[in-house]
C-alpha cells in the first residue's frame, strides 16, 4: 500500500477562501493524497492569558495575543464546506484537525473518513474520549510527548472503540533542527505499540520525510504554503508548491525502490549479467588434448561462457578441441 501523503495547508491561507481554494490547487498538483487544514474556535482553543510560542513571535506582530492572531486565521462552517466541496471537485480528500468540541462536531457534520489529533491534544483526555466515540480511525501526531504520555493516549482511544490508530513521529518546533529529529524513535514507536507509524515533518526541505519513507513511514504529513515571505506563524517552515512536488515525487521513487526485501536479480538487471560478468577463456593458443592450467586460462567477459566460479573444476581437464587466445573455454 502506498504512502498516504498528507499536505498540511493549516492555516496557510491567512483567512483567505480564496488563497484557501489556492493550496487547494497546488496539493492537487504536487499530487498528494490528503490536504488539510485546520478547524477551531479562538475562544476555545486558547485563553486570553495564553502566549504565543517563540516561533510565532518571529513571524507575527509582537503585539498581538496568541488569540488575536488565531482569531483571524478561523474559518466558518460555511466556508469549510465550501473548501470541501472544491476539495470533492478536484478529485483530492479534504481533511481538517479540529482542537475543540465545536470544531469537532462541524467535523462530524462533514462526515470526516477519519481525524488526525495534533500534537499539542495528545494530553487532553477529554477531547480525545470525544474523538475516540465517533468510533473512526485516528491519526496522532507525538510532538512534545514521552512514551508514557503517548500509550495513555492509544490506550484511551482503544478503550472508547477507534477502529484504526496510527502514531506519527513529530518534533513540534517550527522549523525543527535537524539534531532534534531523532527519527530512529519511529522505528520505537513501531516496534512498542505494534501500530502503523509515521512522519510528521517540521524541518526546512524534503530530505528528512523522505528518509522516514525508506525507514518505513506509512504516513508523511508535512506544511506548505504558496508563499514562505506571507505573514503569519506556519509560512517559513512549510514547504513551496514546487518543493511539495518534490517531496511527492521522492517519495514515490522511494517507495519504488524499497522492493520486497528478497535479493535476486532484477527483470530489467538480468539482461546485463552476459555484459557485466566474465567467463573461462583461453589466455593464448590451446591444442586439443592440452592440460588446462593457470598458465593457459584467463577469466574475461562476456558471461555467457562457464562461469569462474568453476574455475577449480575445470582446471586439469583437457581441451577437447583447440582454443584461440580469448575463446570461451567449452568442456
Amino acid at each position: 500500500m502506498s504512502v498516504l501523503i498528507i499536505a498540511e495547508a493549516g492555516v496557510n491561507h491567512n483567512g483567505s477562501i480564496e488563497r484557501a481554494y489556492q493550496l487547494v490547487d497546488a496539493a492537487v498538483v504536487a499530487g498528494v493524497d490528503v490536504v488539510k487544514f485546520q478547524t477551531f474556535r479562538a475562544e476555545k482553543l486558547v485563553s486570553r492569558f495564553a502566549e504565543k510560542a517563540e516561533y510565532q513571535k518571529r513571524e507575527t506582530a509582537a503585539e498581538e495575543s496568541q488569540l488575536e492572531m488565531l482569531k483571524k486565521l478561523e474559518f466558518s462552517e460555511e466556508q469549510f464546506r465550501r473548501i470541501q466541496a472544491y476539495c470533492r471537485e478536484k478529485g483530492i480528500l479534504f481533511i481538517s484537525t479540529p482542537f475543540d468540541e465545536d470544531s469537532l462536531e462541524l467535523l462530524e457534520q462533514l462526515e470526516m473518513p477519519f481525524y488526525k489529533i495534533p500534537s499539542g491534544e495528545i494530553t487532553n483526555l477529554p477531547f480525545l474520549i470525544q474523538i475516540a466515540k465517533l468510533r473512526k480511525p485516528v491519526i496522532m501526531s507525538t510532538g512534545m510527548s514521552t512514551m508514557e504520555e503517548i500509550s495513555l493516549a492509544v490506550d484511551i482511544l482503544a478503550r472508547y472503540g477507534v477502529p484504526e490508530i496510527s502514531i506519527l513521529h513529530c518534533n513540534t518546533e517550527y522549523p525543527t533542527p535537524y539534531k532534534d529529529v531523532n527519527l530512529l524513535a519511529m522505528l520505537q514507536l513501531r516496534e512498542k505499540f505494534g501500530l502503523k507509524v509515521g512522519y510528521s515533518d517540521h524541518t526546512l526541505g524534503i530530505e528528512v520525510p523522505v528518509a522516514a519513507v525508506a525507514l518505513g513511514a506509512e504516513i508523511i504529513e508535512k506544511h506548505f504554503t504558496l508563499d514562505k515571505t506571507l505573514p503569519g506563524p506556519d509560512h517559513k517552515a512549510s514547504l513551496s508548491p514546487e518543493e511539495l512536488r518534490d517531496m511527492v515525487t521522492a517519495i514515490r521513487h522511494i517507495e519504488q525502490s524499497l522492493g520486497n526485501g528478497v535479493k535476486e536479480p532484477s527483470t530489467s538487471e538480468r539482461k546485463n549479467l552476459s555484459v557485466a560478468r566474465k567467463s573461462i577463456v583461453a589466455k593464448k593458443f590451446i591444442k586439443k588434448g592440452e592440460i588446462f592450467t593457470e598458465d593457459n586460462l584467463s577469466v574475461k567477459r562476456p558471461g555467457t561462457g562457464i562461469s569462474p566460479l568453476l574455475w577449480f573444476e575445470v582446471l586439469g581437464q583437457s581441451a577437447k578441441r583447440d582454443f584461440e587466445e580469448d575463446e570461451l573455454i567449452e568442456q
